[in-house]
This record gives structure tokens, C-alpha cells and sequence, in this order.
């Protein structure tokens, strides 16, 4: 190559990073002045850096067979910003598509007509009166991830506020647990500043007060005390799975609901966001964000079955170990658990196969699991091995489920890669509840095999924050709507 052509790759690629740089500080004003939250291909631009943003454009040179760049993009994130848009979650990515596609030379006449529905309609003073009071009741792998998430969405209008923390025991170390939510092992730092309140057993996170409560039951806790009130408490303890357990939360003053982090029992609903979020009524007080198992693989049978019909399969899971097993020997209730989960795979039962029938009726009876656990601290895998009604290939159905992680309804729960070279931590912090591997499908008629990707705790964690926005009512539109 001659020093001419290396010059001119490094000139350009300065030449995207400036422009990338110009776009951070109108996507920051977006997200704070006017509510909207900017993706790109489903991929979040708000709080990225410059890297990040420049390796998005990239990416949707696989999905369309068509270079975006930042010079596509930024001209239409100027344009919005002066057109007072109202609160939404908007695909940059997609808009600019169309735009490159389209001809038109005037972005904000382009996003006029496409974004008809909010341009015009920012409200200087927004009323947040009705935004909703969290508690996360426990402080483990779950509710730290849930802690960063609702923290993260707070600066953006997302009207979930995260106001309190309850934790066993009369001393909490506060230090401990600030420690706990700054530095995490598998996710990184915590992207933001925590500061102590020790006078008054507090935690400020990025502006947010959060207070740490002591309590050894859910029925001993006055809220209200803490100016907390008709709270969504989000169990992610684990110890209490049916009506009866969880019920405790709701005798304490301030709380309006409660949902778990786990398969609920007996009567709870359980619900996988993007799939029977419908079935929540008015009347429903306790609900169960189901598995990270469930979660991750039922959006991707339902996008199977809705096309091809489904007529059995079994899903074997591939799952990191949880502090639920042991580091070393020791003694274990469940069969094979007491086996060291860094030395060994260890097989075990899974309900997840069944519990798919609560959230997707058409699949009762039609699903057998097991899992095996095995030495990783994140991010599992299931595999769907199906009987299909229609035949298919592989190519078919490989671009039926990338169109589904693009341009569906499901796009936020299902993600699409199609790559030989990923492996599994290169899915931490995946935002999705489960992502295919289209290099790994195979397809033979009514024969397939799908592999689904999934971050067991922070995917998770996210599914259980759209829940959480759902059952408050904290909805925004979604533009360009999906097809």
C-alpha cells in the first residue's frame, strides 16, 4: 500500500471521529432537554463514546448492505434537535437509512413527515407528577445490575425513580455496599459517581438519592417514612416465589406492587416482556418477570412458531454458574449443585422449558429442557433443537430471524449475529433477552437447531426494567415503527 492510500484511511477515519465527536453533545441534548432516547439499529447512542458510536454505523452495513456513516447520520440528529420533538425512542439508524434512500435533500423537511407524530410537541416544563416510586428489595447479582439500569435511564426523562434499597440485617455496611455497585468483576465500573450519605444510610448515584433500608421481612417497612409512596418493589432475593411470601411486601405502607426476579408459583402471572405483557390488568399486585432462561428463549419461539408452527423441541441450556452452587465441595440440596461450579459442568433440571407455556400458551406440552451449568461467571446459551410444521433452510430462516431483530415488535427482546468468530463474553452487557447465532442455525426441512445467546444477568435485569416501565405505565413510541 502506498503512503498516499494510508494516508487518506487514517484522514478519513479522523474526518469520521470529529464528526462523531460534534454528534455526542446534540445526542446528550436529545436524551436530557427532550426525552427521546436515540438508537441506531436498536443499538443505544445516548452515553457512548465516540468509538462506540463510529462501530454501530458499521454495523448496519450487515444488516442493510448499506454504508451509514456518522456524515449520514449527524445531519438529521442536527435537524431534530430544532424541531422541539417530544418524547420517544427513536431509530436514527433507520430514518437515515431511508433518508440516504430517498433522495431527499432536506433532513428536517425528511423528518417532519416521518416523525409527524412528536415534532412540535417537546413541553418545556414536563409534567413528571406521576413518575413511579422503585425499591429493589435485596442487593444481589440481579438488583446491583437493576441499580445501574434505572440509574442509567433516569437522566432521560424515563420517570422510573429508584428511591430506596432494602438489605438483611440492622448495620448494613454502606461501604460494602457502594463498593458493590461501583466495581463489578464480569459488567466493569459503574459509569457515573457514587457518593456516601452515612448520616442518614444513603447511597448517591448520579444525582439519584437512594435509601438503604434495613429490614429482615417485607411487612416491616414503613415507606412512607422515607417519602416513598405507591412503590413497584422489585424482590430480586428469591426467597419468597408465591402469593403467599410475596404478599408480605404489600402490608407494608407505600407499596403498590410487587414483582420478582424469578418463576413465580401457583396463580402469579408470569410475564416475558414483549410477549403477554397484555395479560397485566389493573388488578394484578404481584407479578413474576419469569427466568433469564425464559425470557431469552420464548420471544425467539414465538417467532418461530408464528411462522413456521412449531411442533415439539427440546431446549438443552448451556448456563453460566450462579452463587446458588458452590465453589468447592460441600454439601448441596439440589442433585449435583454441591459439586464445584469453577471445576466442574454440572447437569441439572430446568424449568425453563415448561414455563415458556405461561407466557406463550401455543407451546404447552411441546417443550422438554435440562441444563448444564459450567465454569463461566456470565452469559449462557440455549439450544432450541425444533420440529417445525412448515419446512424451511437455513438461509430462510437465518433472514427471517434477522429481520426479526431488526424490524419487528420483538427487535428489543431478540438480537441477531452472524459470525464465526463470537464466543460467549462477547455477549456481556447485551442488552437483548437472547441473541441468535445465525452462523450456528441448522435447518433441514422440518428439522432445525437455533442457538441463542444470552447474558443471564444484565439482559435480564433489562428485560425486568421494560417490565417494571410497563406495569407503571412509562411507555414512549417507538419511531419508525416497526413492521
Amino acid at each position: 500500500m502506498s503512503q498516499e492510500k494510508r494516508d487518506v484511511c487514517f484522514q478519513q477515519w479522523q474526518a469520521q471521529e470529529a464528526l462523531a465527536e460534534e454528534m455526542v453533545p446534540l445526542l446528550g441534548q436529545l436524551y436530557r432537554k427532550y426525552n427521546i432516547v436515540p438508537l441506531l439499529y436498536g443499538r443505544a447512542l445516548f452515553k457512548q463514546s465516540v468509538i462506540r458510536i463510529l462501530k454501530d454505523h458499521r454495523y448496519v452495513r450487515k444488516i442493510e448492505n448499506i454504508e451509514l456513516t456518522v456524515h449520514d447520520t449527524l445531519p438529521l440528529v442536527k435537524a431534530l434537535t430544532e424541531l422541539s420533538p417530544g418524547p420517544a425512542h427513536i431509530d436514527l439508524g433507520k430514518l437515515a437509512v431511508a433518508f440516504k434512500r430517498s433522495g431527499n435533500n432536506d433532513p428536517a423537511a425528511f423528518l417532519k413527515e416521518a416523525l409527524a407524530s412528536i415534532i412540535g410537541r417537546h413541553k418545556a416544563h414536563p409534567d413528571d407528577s406521576n413518575h413511579q416510586d422503585v425499591v429493589l428489595y435485596g442487593f444481589g447479582r440481579i438488583g446491583r445490575l437493576l441499580a445501574r439500569i434505572l440509574i442509567e435511564k433516569s437522566g432521560g426523562g424515563n420517570l422510573l425513580r429508584l428511591r430506596a434499597i432494602v438489605v438483611r440485617g440492622q448495620s448494613a455496611d454502606l461501604v460494602k455496599r457502594a463498593s458493590l455497585l461501583r466495581r463489578d468483576s464480569v459488567h466493569g465500573p459503574f459509569q457515573g459517581t457514587i457518593t456516601l450519605d452515612e448520616d442518614n444510610n444513603a447511597l448517591i448515584a448520579n444525582g439519584n438519592y437512594i435509601q438503604i433500608i434495613n429490614a429482615d421481612a417485607p411487612d416491616q417497612i414503613d415507606y412512607t417514612a422515607y417519602g416513598i409512596s405507591d412503590a413497584i418493589v422489585v424482590d430480586n432475593t428469591g426467597k419468597w416465589r408465591d402469593e403467599e411470601g410475596l404478599s408480605q411486601h404489600l402490608k407494608s405502607k407505600g407499596v403498590k406492587k410487587v414483582l420478582l426476579t424469578a418463576p413465580g408459583k401457583g396463580n402469579i402471572k408470569n410475564i416475558v416482556s414483549g410477549i403477554n405483557q397484555g395479560k397485566i390488568t389493573d388488578n394484578d399486585k404481584i407479578l413474576s418477570a419469569a427466568s433469564c432462561t425464559t425470557n431469552a428463549i420464548t420471544p425467539v419461539l414465538k417467532a418461530i412458531s408464528d411462522r413456521f408452527g412449531i411442533e415439539h423441541g427440546h431446549v438443552e441450556t448451556v448456563h453460566s454458574y450462579t452463587n446458588d452452587q458452590n465453589l468447592i465441595d460441600n454439601y448441596h440440596k439440589g442433585d449435583r449443585r454441591g459439586r464445584s461450579a469453577a471445576l466442574n459442568m454440572v447437569l441439572t433440571e430446568t424449568g425453563a422449558a415448561k414455563a415458556v407455556a405461561k407466557a406463550l400458551p401455543e407451546m404447552a406440552g411441546k417443550l422438554t429442557g435440562n441444563a448444564i451449568r459450567v465454569p463461566t461467571p456470565n452469559v449462557s446459551m440455549a439450544i432450541l433443537n425444533l420440529t417445525l410444521t412448515t419446512p424451511t433452510d437455513r438461509d430462510a430462516l437465518n433472514a427471517y430471524l434477522r429481520e426479526m431483530a431488526v424490524g419487528s415488535s420483538l427487535r428489543r427482546q431478540i438480537d441477531y449475529v452472524c459470525s464465526p468468530e463470537v464466543v460467549s463474553s462477547d455477549f456481556v452487557g447485551n442488552r437483548h433477552a437472547g441473541i441468535v447465532d445465525g452462523e450456528a442455525t441448522i435447518a433441514d426441512g422440518k428439522q432445525v437447531v437455533v442457538y441463542v445467546w444470552y447474558d443471564n444477568e444484565f439482559g435480564y435485569s433489562c428485560q425486568v426494567v421494560r417490565l417494571v416501565q410497563h406495569m407503571s405505565g412509562v411507555t414512549f413510541l417507538s419511531l419508525p415503527e416497526d413492521s
